[in-house]
């Protein structure tokens, strides 16, 4: 059963490393963010996911272990998903098994779980094993939502570290440039992680997601089928957009 979630953003700009010289600019997202990972470590998990969004070659499962870096942005840095254990063969969101082990250790995690690496390792976790899955844009909200119910069924206590963007377009020079639709996406997500409104994540819109570049919205619907029955409350603990993208942080108990 799901004991605890954390929500954060995903965006490379939160290691410092990558930022440079513009770090201080997310530091309130960072606090945040350990806020978060802290309500994780206080209810003792059995185990841990992490889960992001991916491109088609980073979907599925990532053993604990998994390798990730941040090289590609110009910078000497790599981080590693918790500890380097033998963990067993993975699956991919078909439910089909990696082929084998030494082929899915061999893959390196996919941006947003580098970035939920580098927040474990920051705060310096050292709980529950952690599994890793990246989640395509495509995944249809049933599944997503299957995916969260069978994931929350894994262990007694389950918890979850979940991560991905809001809208991409809420201001001129966003990456998506500006969409009138997307603070109102955004408000809305917004209440919906403060206040653990599972129907209303479940009810997300794939297309209009799709649309504003909203890359957390299947990650929030893996969250919200994991949450059935678990009868946790939320806060939010941050919600911002300083470069036209939806930066949210939030924490169910």
């Amino acid at each position: 059963m799901l004991v605890a979630a954390a929500v954060c953003p995903c965006p490379p700009l939160l290691v410092p490393e990558v930022a440079a010289g513009a770090a201080p600019e997310l530091d309130s997202a960072r606090a945040a963010c350990a806020d978060a990972l802290g309500v994780l470590a206080a209810a003792r998990p059995d185990l841990l996911v992490v889960i992001g969004p991916a491109e088609k070659d980073g979907r599925g499962t990532h053993a604990e272990g998994t390798r990730g870096s941040f090289r590609g942005f110009g910078v000497d840095l790599d981080v590693r998903l918790g500890a380097d254990r033998d963990g067993r063969p993975g699956a991919d969101q078909d439910g089909r098994p990696d082929e084998d082990r030494g082929e899915a250790s061999a893959r390196a995690l996919p941006l947003a779980l580098a970035v939920a690496a580098w927040l474990l390792e920051r705060v310096g976790w050292s709980g529950a094993p952690i599994e890793g899955l990246g989640v395509g844009e495509p995944l249809a909200a049933e599944r997503c939502i299957q995916a969260g119910r069978d994931i929350a069924a894994r262990a007694e206590r389950v918890a979850l570290l979940v991560m991905g963007d809001a809208s991409a377009c809420r201001t001129l020079k966003a990456p998506g440039y500006l969409d009138e639709r997307a603070a109102p996406f955004d408000e809305e997500v917004a209440r919906a992680l403060g206040a653990a409104d599972l129907a209303a994540l479940q009810a997300l819109d794939a297309e209009l997601a799709y649309e504003l570049k909203a890359s957390g919205r299947a990650p929030w619907q893996v969250l919200a089928g994991a949450a059935e029955g678990a009868g946790l409350d939320g806060r939010l603990l941050y919600d911002d957009a300083p470069y036209g993208v939806g930066y949210l942080v939030a924490a169910w108990s």
